[in-house]
């Protein structure tokens, strides 16, 4: 019976959208992450994403360049690399060998879970015109990419007008930040979780924490909408909440980072601690592997961030070198700091900190200078480390991969500081002002701090309550832990009824 209510819960899952949403007007799909022209890095006062489809002219449609395009491809495959293999082999080294193949099937399978569920429905809800919450129902199943009568792919927009890439390229992009987002939360609640608990919480937790949280900080109607003063506030008031709030989010420190941290400090919580835990060694069983999944992790993450340009230009660039700085930046501040207060540098210490490097430096990337690349990946390794140690003890869960401690804290670290470093004063390209003239400009420190605080606060709860609801019917349907048995003979065997090594 159990299993039935379960299948139920996935097939009500897939049909909600369709069932509860009405239909909205046909958006123009928008693109996502930052928010930059050419030459002025950083463009939307808000949140992420641009890039609505192109509307018919009477002169001919711009043409999509097609160093653009292939740009925004290998991205994708750069992000795709960074789940499976990086984030699931940096998973799987941290558990204890009993648990190594479980770790490696749920991150194999949430990716190709959400990525289906993004093509049906996910895509559409957060990157089409609907209400400042959640998008529309026009792209269902990738509905009006492609016309097969005509031959002809549908556009959308970049950061830059006129500047149009295949929807598709953009759908694929968006789909790899989604699939990674889920898989991140697996750290918190590894080794001791049913297979079947995750894939129910996953279908939950996508459709109503991801999906609108990524249309409320990166769905705006693209810069080819702002044709004149006049039009403006009609086209602001379509965008999403946190968008129309200002806030910047370059590649997904409130959308990817913190939400799946907060989800996960859920999770943890309510799965409940490991058998044996805190009396028993919980050792990660292979730190080579953990090594390997980081410095992937580090090679992928320049798709992720500097992929969100959107474009092959200098938002782009400077994204990439930010990201490559602070990343070591951040390894060298953790290895230091483990260093002086432990005793010893270790290489589970050095791998932490170039991944709470990356997860810094995301919102900011290409809203911040070289100045904010430095101070944002100092700081990301030193407070990273408490998240993981300090933090870690007051809050007294077992966040079994420090999912909270590295994602959440270095997601809301980074968020913050890109409200300081955007500023020219310090080194910041500023924001977009107008997007009728595509103005640069900044208000003040304290303006755009106050904004950043109230994005990372909104998205802090509406994840948290999701994620909490979402493991609760999972809970009820399944049952969220395996025995106790099942857990200290290992979840390969007992859930997949395989081995990571015949010794």
């Amino acid at each position: 019976m159990k299993k039935l209510l379960a299948l139920l819960v996935l097939f009500g899952a897939f049909a909600l959208p369709g069932a509860t949403l009405a239909q909205d007007k046909a958006a123009q799909p928008v693109a996502e992450a930052a928010k930059a022209v050419e030459a002025k890095p950083a463009a939307a006062p808000a949140a992420a994403p641009a890039g609505a489809a192109v509307a018919p002219s009477a002169t001919a449609a711009p043409v999509p360049n097609k160093g653009d395009v292939a740009w925004l491809l290998t991205c994708t495959a750069l992000v795709l690399m960074m789940s499976v293999p990086a984030l699931a082999l940096f998973y799987g080294g941290l558990v204890r060998s009993k648990n190594m193949l479980s770790v490696l099937m749920q991150v194999f399978v949430t990716f190709s879970l959400i990525t289906v569920l993004w093509s049906i429905y996910g895509y559409s809800m957060a990157f089409t015109e609907g209400n400042s919450i959640i998008g529309g129902l026009d792209r269902l199943f990738l509905n009006g990419t492609f016309d097969p009568v005509k031959g002809e792919f549908a556009m959308a927009g970049t950061f830059s007008k006129n500047t149009p890439i295949p929807e598709l390229v953009f759908v694929a992009f968006q789909a790899t930040f989604a699939a990674i987002t889920c898989a991140l939360i697996l750290g918190s609640v590894a080794e001791r979780i049913k297979f079947s608990a995750v894939l129910i919480f996953m279908v939950l937790w996508f459709t109503f924490s991801y999906v609108p949280v990524a249309h409320m900080v990166w769905f705006f109607p693209g810069p080819d909408a702002f044709t004149d003063p006049k039009v403006v506030d009609a086209m602001t008031a379509k965008a999403g909440l946190i968008w129309q709030w200002g806030a910047l989010d370059f590649a997904g420190g409130t959308v990817v980072h913190i939400n799946a941290g907060v989800a996960g400090l859920v999770g943890a919580y309510m799965v409940g601690k490991r058998v044996g835990y805190g009396r028993e060694a919980m050792k990660p069983h292979s730190l080579t592997m953990t090594m390997i999944g980081a410095a992937l992790l580090w090679v992928g993450w320049f798709g992720f961030n500097a992929g969100s340009a959107l474009e092959a230009n200098s938002t782009a660039a400077l994204a990439f070198m930010n990201t490559f700085l602070a990343t070591a930046c951040a390894v060298l501040s953790w290895t230091f700091m483990e260093w002086v207060f432990k005793g010893k540098p270790s290489m589970l210490g050095a791998a932490s900190g170039a991944v709470a490097g990356l997860v810094a430096i995301t919102p900011a990337a290409g809203n911040v200078g070289i100045p904010g690349a430095f101070v944002i990946g100092l700081l990301a390794g030193a407070v990273c480390l408490w998240g993981v140690s300090g933090l870690k003890k007051l809050l007294g869960a077992d966040d079994a991969l420090d999912c909270f401690g590295i994602h959440a804290v270095g997601g809301i670290l980074g968020a913050l500081l890109t409200g300081v470093f955007n500023s020219p004063s310090l080194g910041g390209p500023g924001f977009v002002t107008d997007w009728v003239t595509m103005k640069t400009g900044y208000s003040s420190i304290g303006e755009q701090l106050w904004i950043q605080f109230k994005a990372v606060g909104l998205v802090l709860v509406w994840t948290g309550v999701v994620a909490y609801i979402s493991f609760k019917i999972a809970d009820l349907l399944v049952g969220l832990r395996v025995s106790e048995e099942e857990e200290r003979q290992g979840l390969d065997i007992n859930s997949h009824g395989e081995s990571a090594y015949d010794m």
